[in-house]
Formats: C-alpha cells, sequence, structure tokens
C-alpha cells in the first residue's frame, strides 16, 4: 500500500509545485521542459525501456508526435488551471478525465456501453459541471473568471485524450516503457524548441525547479506502476484508491493548506468525483 500512497503524494506534490511556482516568481514554461529532461533520464535508469518496439515499421508515430505535442500543453494548461483555479478544482477535473476513454472506447471503437459504465460518466460529468460552473459576475468576471472554469476544463479534455493516446499505443504492440520514454524525449524536444524560438532566457532557478517537478511527476508514474505490480491480482483497487485518494488529497492540501475557497457547489463536485470512480468500479 505503501507504493499507492506515495505515488498518491507524488501527483499532489505536482499540482503543489506548480501552486507555488507563481509565488517563488518561476518561469513554469523552463521548469517543464526540464521536467521532461528528468523524467526521460530517469524512465532509462529505472524502467531499462526496451526501444527494440519503436524500430518496427508499424510504430504508430503519428500517435507519438501527439503526445510529444499534448504533454508540454496540457502540462502548461494544469499550471493554468491551479493558478486559476486551484488545486482542488484541477486535480479532481484531471482525475474526471479517466472517463474520456471510457466515452472513446463505445464512440469510436465499437465496445458496448454498459449500464454501470454510463452511470459512472453520467455522474463523472454532473462532477465537473459543479466543479468548472461558470461564476457569478462581480469580482472574478472578466479573464480571471473565465480561467476558473475553462483551465480545469482543458485539463480533463486534455489528459483524457492523451490517456486515449496511449492506450493507442499499447494497442499498436509498443512497449509501455519505450513509449513514455519517446513520450517524454518528443515533449521536451517541443517545449525546449519552443522556448529557444522565443528567446527566453534560461536560468538556473527555473532549471531547479524543473528538477523537482520532473521527480514528482515521474516518481507518480513509477510508484503507480510498482502498486500495479504489488495488486497484480487487483487492480480496481489501485484504480479506484488512485483516484480517490488523489481527489481526496488535493482538496485537503488546497483547503487547508492554501486557504482555497469552494462553494457548497464545488464540495458536491469533488463528492460526485468520487462517487464516479466507485460506481466505475462498483
Amino acid at each position: 500500500m505503501h507504493y499507492l500512497a506515495l505515488s498518491i503524494t507524488c501527483s499532489v506534490l505536482v499540482s503543489v509545485l506548480l501552486k507555488l511556482a507563481r509565488r517563488h516568481d518561476i518561469d513554469v514554461r523552463q521548469a517543464v521542459a526540464v521536467n521532461y529532461a528528468v523524467a526521460a533520464s530517469l524512465c532509462v535508469a529505472l524502467l531499462q525501456p526496451s526501444l527494440d518496439t519503436l524500430q518496427r515499421p508499424a510504430t504508430p508515430w503519428a500517435v507519438l508526435i501527439a503526445l510529444g505535442l499534448l504533454l508540454p500543453s496540457v502540462f502548461l494548461a494544469m499550471a493554468a488551471s491551479v493558478r486559476h483555479a486551484g488545486i482542488v478544482r484541477s486535480d479532481a477535473a484531471q482525475r474526471l478525465s479517466l472517463f474520456i476513454p471510457l466515452l472513446a472506447a463505445f464512440l469510436f471503437f465499437g465496445q458496448p456501453l454498459t449500464g454501470k459504465v454510463g452511470a459512472g460518466i453520467a455522474v463523472a460529468f454532473a462532477a465537473l459541471a459543479c466543479l468548472i460552473g461558470r461564476p457569478q459576475q462581480g469580482p472574478q468576471a472578466g479573464d480571471e473568471g473565465r480561467g476558473r472554469w475553462a483551465w480545469p476544463l482543458a485539463v480533463w479534455l486534455g489528459y483524457g485524450v492523451i490517456d486515449v493516446l496511449f492506450k493507442q499505443l499499447s494497442k499498436a504492440g509498443t512497449q509501455f516503457a519505450g513509449g513514455l520514454l519517446a513520450a517524454f524525449v518528443l515533449a521536451g524536444i517541443v517545449i525546449t524548441v519552443t522556448l529557444l524560438a522565443l528567446r527566453v532566457r534560461w536560468t538556473w532557478r527555473n532549471a531547479g525547479a524543473g528538477v523537482l517537478l520532473g521527480l514528482a511527476n515521474f516518481g507518480n508514474i513509477l510508484f503507480y506502476i510498482r502498486a500495479h505490480q504489488q495488486y497484480a491480482d487487483d487492480p480496481a483497487v489501485v484504480f479506484a484508491a488512485m483516484n480517490i485518494g488523489v481527489i481526496t488529497l488535493g482538496t485537503l492540501v488546497g483547503a487547508f493548506a492554501f486557504h482555497e475557497k469552494l462553494s457548497a457547489r464545488n464540495w458536491a463536485g469533488v463528492g460526485l468525483a468520487v462517487s464516479a470512480v466507485l460506481v466505475l468500479i462498483g
């Protein structure tokens, strides 16, 4: 169970680091670029991916390139969501994205829709509506008000599409560790080239923040894999504990450590998000 606890902690720690970035004047773009260099290095050292599958003619490079473009984009969207909407809404939106592959499965891949999955998706959409509901006009109107619902929505959609792409990668026979390494490398190249084109001035301070971000980001992935290996006969427990754990810990950290104000509707959204996961694995 300690692997699950570590994975949950690392996942929420990513959001905490993104929350602290603005307070400490960190360029998140540079931190995200360094994060992928760290994550790729750790992937090679700890997962020891085989690159043979990437050299096959059937390697889905279109999917890998799409991941290379989406990963840094969604990471930056997550940073903006944490800044504008807070850790609670952002983490919940990210975890609710798991229902997008389920939607894709029966909309595009011919999988029949069961009552349980349909109910889970319905509850997930209700949770999302509560979490990202448009704020009332007033002090939070304008760009700030839009950010409180638009960025979590972007996080939900972006991570959901990434999940679909990783599933397509596995269906093509690409080894998980090899595909993950390729995605990290491509994502790092995309954001680094973008920053060089923008002539961004690199600093060691931002790089240091990127190292911390990369350690937390990869730690989340590594410990999640280890948890699935530990509970190989009961993957539903890992799935449920991970998603509910992140939503719960993210709520506690956001509400009590960062004093994020949540309406009754937002609290209902958090509860519905947990319920959606329980319905899916129930």
